[in-house]
């Protein structure tokens, strides 16, 4: 398997983290999430137990949909150009 340059594995860690970064503050703009959070009328609905259920999986999905979408876009070109 050849290996790729450091450029490719520098943009693949950004690119999970940005994605690490941004999935969060998507969540945390969706409406549903702010009525959780405390922003509905009186508080209602408040529900804080999504900071522990819904959150992690929002930050790994994040940061590992990028990536995985990286690395099969790098083996699809690695396929097409002739190189393993």
């Amino acid at each position: 398997m050849k290996r790729h340059g450091d450029g490719v594995t520098c943009g693949g860690c950004a690119l999970s983290a940005v994605g690490a970064t941004a999935a969060p503050l998507l969540w945390l703009a969706m409406p549903r999430t702010r009525r959780h959070l405390g922003g509905g009328f009186e508080n209602e609905g408040m529900d804080l137990t999504v900071l522990l259920t819904e959150l992690p999986f929002v930050v790994l999905g994040g940061a590992f949909l990028p990536l995985l979408g990286f690395t099969l876009l790098a083996r699809l070109r690695d396929r097409w150009h002739g190189t393993r």
